[in-house]
């Protein structure tokens, strides 16, 4: 079974988000929205599929990287993460969700051996 297809996202604590994104956007070129920027690619097997990487700077009293004590947190693309997710449960990884499904994709979080915290994203095709 395919597991990880890629990084989905690298984000990551600072003091100031808006001014790291405005220092990104004029020392080199990354345009940002309120979420930080998105990097489109394509798909090297077939490039009729599009695909995306999302960076974004957090404030560093954010919750979200909870319960990891890391500044940073890495997003990757699966395949089938209902299939990846029981797995990882008969491996007694810890699984700090549910899955969540929105209009772009699924979603879980898990701690991986560290204790760092990594967001799992099923992306809708």
């Amino acid at each position: 079974m395919k597991k990880v297809t890629g990084i989905g996202g690298i984000f990551f604590k600072c003091k100031d988000p808006n001014k790291v994104k405005e220092w990104y956007q004029t020392h080199l070129g990354i345009e940002n929205s309120p979420y930080g920027a998105n990097f489109e690619w394509r798909d090297v097997e077939d490039p009729t599929i599009k695909g995306s990487t999302q960076w974004s700077p957090f404030g560093d009293d954010t919750q979200y990287f909870q319960p990891s004590q890391k500044d940073f947190m890495i997003n990757y693309r699966v395949e089938n993460l209902e299939a990846l997710v029981n797995e990882l449960k008969q491996s007694d990884v810890v699984i700090l969700d549910d899955i969540e499904t929105y209009e772009y994709g699924k979603f879980i979080h898990i701690l991986d051996g560290e204790g760092n915290k990594i967001e799992l994203w099923e992306p809708i095709n």
